[in-house]
């Protein structure tokens, strides 16, 4: 009988060819500091087209056990403050949160050998942003965020269709629709971030801001991170 081949191929190989960081690169980074950096990569990332998803970032988080969780969620904020996602506030991820507001975050941009890692307390956004970014939502969006208790048990597809055709018809006639009292935003605020280029070989190029007080800083602010190069 033929042997079956293995899901995974341990000898598969993918070739990185990413142009790499030398060293001049690195002072470019230092000098012009991480949110300028990051701008810059996103922005390269959300104009290359192989890239579908460019603000899908892995968030990590820790419940109540001490147990690491994680699941994928969408930038939608950036500044000196740090990296803004927004969600139900009942969810999984907020209950962790609210337990132990840390929290790890992954951008990667796999098709351009990038990857940005980052980690730092976490704070809730006020009450007014989250509803300025709600009302900039498609309005089918509005509706499945009141519809859904998200992380929570479902018997079927027809439960949830019917919970979002009941709230349709609530705000039915009304030209908006409000921000639902347990939905918002949170605001990851880097004492870390750290640089990822694929290189051939796989000895990968990597940069780490850290803090240089070690608790979060303003991240247009080069002089408050310390540089390293990592080995990979």
């Amino acid at each position: 009988m033929d042997a079956v081949r293995p899901v995974v191929d341990p000898a598969a190989r993918v070739l990185y060819t990413g142009e790499g960081l030398d060293d001049a690169a690195v002072e470019a980074l230092r000098a012009a500091g991480p949110l300028a950096v990051l701008e810059q990569w996103y922005a390269e990332a959300a104009a290359d087209q192989r890239v579908t998803e460019p603000g899908a970032m892995v968030l990590a988080t820790v419940d109540a056990a001490g147990d690491p969780d994680a699941r994928t969620v969408l930038l939608k904020g950036m500044d000196a403050d740090g990296l803004t996602f927004f969600t139900n506030l009942r969810s999984a991820k907020a209950r962790h949160l609210e337990h132990r507001p840390r929290a790890a975050l992954v951008l990667l941009w796999h098709a351009m050998f990038r990857q940005v890692r980052v980690r730092g307390p976490v704070s809730v956004v006020p009450r007014e942003q989250a509803a300025a970014y709600f009302a900039s939502r498609p309005r089918a969006s509005q509706l499945g965020a009141w519809a859904s208790r998200q992380s929570e048990p479902i018997g079927s597809r027809a439960e949830l269709d019917a919970a979002v055709a009941a709230v349709t018809a609530r705000f039915e006639g009304s030209d908006d629709v409000p921000l639902p009292p347990f939905w918002g935003g949170y605001r990851v605020h880097p004492v870390e971030v750290e640089l990822w280029v694929g290189h051939a070989d796989r000895l990968h190029d990597r940069v780490r801001f850290a803090a240089v007080d070690g608790v979060p800083a303003p991240l247009d602010d080069p002089a408050a991170w310390r540089v390293q190069r990592l080995q990979p």
